[in-house]
């Protein structure tokens, strides 16, 4: 990491650097110097062409320190000794110095393994290529169905280098690749009736997305989406037992359950499972996890987070009792709690929030045909689009993309127009079977909290809740 380390003293002063965050954390609880060097592009496919063709390069640092519950910040894009001692003197106006704790000036290397690897990812295809790609994904997906009214297709890419300063000595630095394929598709039916269909993938290299086994894959589930939803009925309104599948329909869990076990909800007592601590919150046999050291395309995983704490596994729930909370090293200093490794930010330019890494539901004993056999008159949903969570009050909508309608243990109709309606801990304590079938997202999540936006994982098995609140259109 030395290489990389190094390259962020190309304009800056490495002891004076030190010198002037020693001096700006002097009597500080908290803080640390965050650099970061990205670069993203994104081309897209629409109406047969090239539409978009971005490339974007964005480098700089954030200055934090934290006194008790005061955060003072600076940024900058101009990464120069003026410019940091510009940060540092505004960032020192908002500190108390009231302690004596000094930051070391010689920080020291800490060895973790990294969760990333690899060059730039943009690196690996000449951009005529990229075009190549997305103009034989576009005819791939004409000659797959003779309906096709629109293909629009994105593919996009980011890469950043960052290093960390901390204030108890951490020196870190590490690589984050990602790599995102959408596509969405059109179809038409013979009376005039349009319906769409998307699927998006991520991956940590071109490499990957470029394998036809791969985008052939996004046009074809975006194909066979489309056309589900072109035959598609209204969906009823009422209660009803609910299927829910493996994989993304595990977004609801993030939202109605995740955000509110983040720990600066749980400080403040602005969350539904504030002082729930040890109690029952979801049934028997439900056990929820957050784990950002998963190896292998996720990308809410990494070495460390963004305030340079090490990733870890938290058990948020376990078999339906509430076990802890995720924290950053502000919320947990707080609380009387350790960092869980949960301090993410967007870029250099924002400070760290608790934000999720990968959080899903463990596998339990039962097959999801056997969900499907229990349910007389019911919801099977395979996937959710948008969704609005109240952390407060748990309370939650979500629409489903694709849903069918179950009836005497048998799935029937594609259903149009369904959303799941209820409030976290009534719906986790409605669980009554949880399958064997446990899936993790392609890598499409973004979290959005705090005006900021990071990649995070979700996941679940098959779930069977009972008595859901179901909006419908019928």
């Amino acid at each position: 990491m030395e290489n990389l380390s190094n390259s962020f003293y190309e304009t800056l002063d490495k002891n004076t650097t030190i010198k002037v965050l020693t001096e700006t954390l002097k009597g500080a609880d908290d803080g640390e110097l965050f650099f970061e060097d990205a670069i993203s592009e994104i081309l897209v496919w629409d109406e047969g062409k090239i539409k978009t063709a971005n490339y974007d390069k964005n480098k700089g640092f954030g200055l934090r320190r934290v006194d008790g519950e005061v955060v003072s910040f600076a940024h900058s894009s101009e990464i120069t000794d003026d410019a940091f001692l510009t940060a540092s003197n505004a960032v020192k106006a908002g500190g108390s110095g009231e302690s004596n704790r000094v930051f070391d000036v010689a920080p020291h290397k800490v060895s973790l393994d990294p969760m990333y690897v690899g060059n730039n990812p943009m690196d690996l295809y000449e951009f005529n290529k990229k075009v190549e790609l997305l103009k034989n994904l576009d005819t791939y997906a004409k000659d797959k169905a003779n309906n096709i009214v629109q293909v629009s297709a994105s593919l996009s890419a980011h890469y950043s280098k960052i290093h960390i300063l901390r204030s108890d000595n951490v020196d870190l630095a590490d690589v984050k690749p990602r790599c995102m394929l959408r596509v969405s598709i059109i179809l038409k039916d013979d009376n005039g009736r349009m319906e769409s269909g998307s699927h998006s993938l991520g991956r940590y290299t071109y490499k990957e997305i470029f394998s036809d086994t791969t985008w052939k894959h996004a046009v074809d589930e975006a194909i066979r989406q489309a056309n589900v939803n072109l035959v598609s009925i209204p969906a009823p309104a009422g209660q009803f037992d609910v299927v829910l599948g493996p994989g993304w329909p595990g977004v609801m869990l993030h939202e109605a359950v995740g955000h509110g076990l983040e720990g600066d909800f749980i400080r403040k007592k602005t969350s539904v499972f504030a002082d729930k601590l040890g109690l029952q919150v979801a049934a028997k046999g439900v056990s929820v996890i957050d784990d950002g050291t998963i190896i292998g395309n996720r990308f809410g995983s990494f070495s460390f987070d963004d305030e340079g704490t090490p990733s870890q596994k938290t058990t948020l729930i376990k078999d339906g009792e509430l076990m802890g909370f995720m924290y950053d090293r502000q919320n947990g200093r707080l609380d009387n709690k350790k960092s869980t490794g949960n301090g993410r930010r967007q870029s250099y330019a924002y400070v760290p929030q608790v934000r999720m890494t990968n959080t899903y539901m463990e596998a339990g004993p039962h097959e999801e045909k056997d969900m499907i056999a229990n349910v007389k008159n019911g919801i099977y949903a395979v996937s959710f689009g948008g969704g609005q969570v109240d952390t407060v009050s748990g309370k939650f909508v979500f629409s489903c993309t694709e849903a069918y309608k179950i009836e005497n243990g048998e799935i029937k109709e594609s259903l149009k127009g369904a959303t799941l309606i209820g409030s976290g801990i009534e719906a986790m304590n409605k669980i009554a079977m949880v399958g064997n079938n446990l899936e993790l997202d392609e890598n499409i999540g973004t979290c959005g909290k705090g005006g900021q936006g990071v990649a995070v994982g979700i996941g679940q098995p098959s779930i069977l809740m009972q008595n859901i609140t179901i909006g419908g259109t019928e």
